[in-house]
């Protein structure tokens, strides 16, 4: 008799189920249980066990609202690559943290260091805060002219 694994909490995502359930949740991270239940055709008693057990492993880390920044009037979006040396790595991020136009940091492989998401209010401030980065290191910086979403077939 070949013995079955049963999923544990540590696993993740243990089938189709969990997946479509966390595809929808990416897109609409307000979607309520009930709701949630009927898409993927389980009882709601099911599909909260299932969320709380997504939510104990670490696979689900939080609920977040999206936010259009442009009508924060942050009308400026742009990304910086920031190559700097070992030695620059803790006091970049030190900066970058009192940066609040600065709403992601990547930290990378190869020539440069950082990766930067910028959101500011005009090309001036935008100037400043690059400037301001730029005493850590060389930065490239490119100006975004849209944003596509993934798309809901990936996790």
């Amino acid at each position: 008799m070949v013995e079955k694994k049963v999923p544990s909490a540590a696993d993740g995502p243990s089938d189709a189920v969990d997946m479509a359930m966390l595809r929808l949740l990416r897109v609409e991270g307000r979607l309520g249980v009930t709701e949630l239940a009927r898409r993927v055709q389980l009882s709601q008693p099911a599909v909260s066990a299932r969320l709380q057990r997504l939510e104990r492993s670490g696979v689900i880390t939080g609920y977040s609202a999206s936010i259009d920044r442009r009508r924060l009037g942050l009308a400026i979006h742009a990304v910086a690559r920031l190559r700097t040396t070992q030695a620059q790595v803790a006091p970049a991020l030190e900066l970058f943290a009192v940066l609040p136009e600065v709403v992601r940091i990547y930290r990378l492989t190869g020539e440069d260091c950082f990766l930067l998401d910028l959101h500011a209010v005009d090309a001036e401030r935008l100037e400043a805060v690059v400037d301001s980065i730029a005493r850590i290191g060389p930065v490239t910086t490119s100006l975004v002219l849209r944003e596509y979403p993934a798309g809901a077939v990936h996790v």
